[in-house]
Parts: C-alpha cells; sequence; structure tokens
C-alpha cells in the first residue's frame, strides 16, 4: 500500500531541520513547569497500574520527552518518522532505545504497553487518519494502559514552507479538546483529566493554547468501550 503523502512530507521536513529543532527544544521542559508536572503525573500512575512495563514516545524527535519519562522511572522507547531526529536522540542519550517508526503502524504486538505519549506528534496527523491512530494505540495498549496527549489548540492548520534556514512542507493541525475526547471515546478509551494551558511567550509554539488530555483503556470488568 502506498505511504500517504503527508507521511512523506512531515519526514522530509524534520530530517532538514533536525539540528536547527533540536538545540531550540533541548530544554524546552526546563521552563514549563505545568508540562513536567502532567508527565510526572502520568509517570506515577502508569508505575503504579503497571510496574516496569514499557512505555511508548511516538513522535519523539530529538528524545527530551522519552528522556524525562526515563528520569522519572518508567520503562520508555521513542519512535519518529524522521531517521534524523532519531540519530539525534540516540546521540543525546544513548541508555534509551530510539527507531524510526510510524504512529498508526506501531511495530508492537498487541495488549504489550502500559503506556503511550504523543507529546506534539498529533498534530502532523491530518483529519482523516486521526480516529485511526488512536485506534492504534489502544490496540498495543495493554488492559488499562494509559494514553497521554499534547497539542497546540485551535481550529486551523499552520503550513510552513520554509524553517531553520530549509525549505519545507510540514503542517501543524492544531486541535479542539472537544475534539480529541471525542475522538478517544470513539477509539474506546476513557478520558480521566483534560487541561488547556494559557497563551505563554517564547516560540511561536507557545504563544498559542495548548491542549492535554490522558485516557485508559479500559480493563478486565469495567464494562466500558469495544473488545480488546
Amino acid at each position: 500500500m502506498a505511504e500517504p503523502g503527508d507521511l512523506g512530507a512531515t519526514r522530509a521536513g524534520y530530517d532538514a531541520i533536525a539540528e536547527g529543532y533540536a538545540k531550540l527544544f533541548r530544554a524546552e521542559l526546563a521552563d514549563a513547569p505545568l508540562d513536567r508536572a502532567l508527565l510526572a503525573a502520568f509517570a506515577e500512575i502508569v508505575h503504579r497500574e503497571h510496574g516496569d512495563a514499557e512505555v511508548l514516545e511516538v513522535g519523539s524527535g530529538p528524545g527530551t520527552v522519552a528522556a524525562h519519562l526515563d528520569h522519572l522511572g518508567l520503562a520508555v522507547r521513542g519512535i519518529d518518522l524522521s531517521p534524523a531526529m532519531v540519530g539525534l536522540a540516540r546521540r543525546a542519550h544513548p541508555t534509551i532505545t530510539f527507531e524510526v517508526g510510524e504512529m498508526g503502524d506501531l511495530d508492537v504486538p498487541g495488549a504489550a504497553l502500559a503506556g503511550v505519549v504523543a507529546w506534539y506528534s498529533l498534530i502532523h496527523v491530518p483529519q482523516p487518519r486521526r480516529a485511526a491512530v488512536l485506534r492504534e494505540f489502544r490496540r498495543a495498549l495493554r488492559p488499562s494502559g494509559h494514553v497521554l496527549l499534547a497539542f497546540q489548540v485551535g481550529d486551523d492548520t499552520l503550513h510552513l514552507e520554509q524553517a531553520f534556514g530549509h525549505e519545507i512542507a510540514l503542517d501543524f493541525h492544531r486541535l479542539r479538546a472537544d475534539d480529541v475526547v471525542a475522538l478517544l471515546h470513539g477509539a474506546g478509551f476513557e478520558v480521566t483529566a483534560r487541561l488547556e494551558k494559557a497563551p505563554e511567550g517564547g516560540t511561536a509554539a507557545t504563544r498559542v493554547p495548548q491542549g492535554f488530555v490522558m485516557a485508559r483503556k479500559p480493563g478486565p470488568g469495567d464494562g466500558h468501550g469495544p473488545p480488546a
């Protein structure tokens, strides 16, 4: 089957800007206490319910968030569409496994993961494919597994044709929390938390509201959602 065109454009775009992107966002969590608190809560919940079971960060970029989750005690690995990003993550965090991969087709058995984190990566998935991506997350999660999504809030799509001195074709689909919640419910998840952070100074990305949603795949006896 032919690869969707948006995947090729996203891969090529991040391959081109990997070095500049990594330098700009290397310390992205240092000045983001609310983001760190959400990641810490996610890590505590997953570790409490699933011990040392694996967590996968999809769209792991230069590895900053995966490294933070590792620091919080999770058994984490990352995948990214961009080989250049994967190379940077491996060099920066050699004790964590990073591989090239696509979030809509995870190379893991069913019910294998305790958690999935998509930290500003679902924003690159066009609307027609988002439901399928979330169903793939659910397939990969064990019962009572958790997913954490971060995204820029809005109704528009930001299209960039140049960044860090490179010509690219990257789309950033801003999302509404209500729509993300509806997609999660449709994929068979229970939403456990949602938060919207007000715009801040800093990068262009943080000058728009940021959304966060955490959800859970129902466990045995819960009586919710479609069968695993």
